[in-house]
C-alpha cells in the first residue's frame, strides 16, 4: 500500500520537454475541433468512421497523458499512451479533419 503513495523515481524531464510540448501541440487543436465543431471529421460520405475516431481519441488522450508528464507504470498503458503510438495517431486525425 506504501508503494502507491511514494512517488516514482523522477527523470530528466528536460530532454523530455521538447516532445511533452509537441504533444500537447497536437493534443490541444483536435480535442478542441472535436467537442466545438465535430462535424469538420465526417468522411466524404457525410458519416463519421467510428473505429477511426476511436483510434484518433485515444491519440489525443496519449498526447495529453504524455504532454502533461504522467507516466504510467504499466508497461501497456505506457505503451498505449506513448508518443510513438499517440502522434502517429494524432497525424491520422488532422488528416482526416483537412485532407478528406
Amino acid at each position: 500500500m506504501t508503494d502507491a503513495a511514494t512517488e516514482a523515481p523522477v527523470t530528466d524531464q528536460k530532454s523530455n520537454a521538447f516532445a511533452m510540448v509537441i504533444s500537447c501541440i497536437l493534443a490541444f487543436p483536435l480535442a478542441a475541433v472535436l467537442l466545438v465543431h465535430p462535424a469538420a471529421m465526417l468522411n466524404a460520405d457525410g458519416s463519421y468512421s467510428h473505429s477511426a475516431m476511436m483510434y484518433i481519441m485515444i491519440g489525443i488522450s496519449g498526447g495529453f497523458i504524455h504532454g502533461v508528464g504522467f507516466v504510467p507504470r504499466h508497461w501497456f498503458w505506457k505503451w498505449l499512451f506513448s508518443p510513438f503510438l499517440s502522434w502517429p495517431l494524432m497525424l491520422w486525425g488532422y488528416y482526416t479533419w483537412f485532407l478528406h
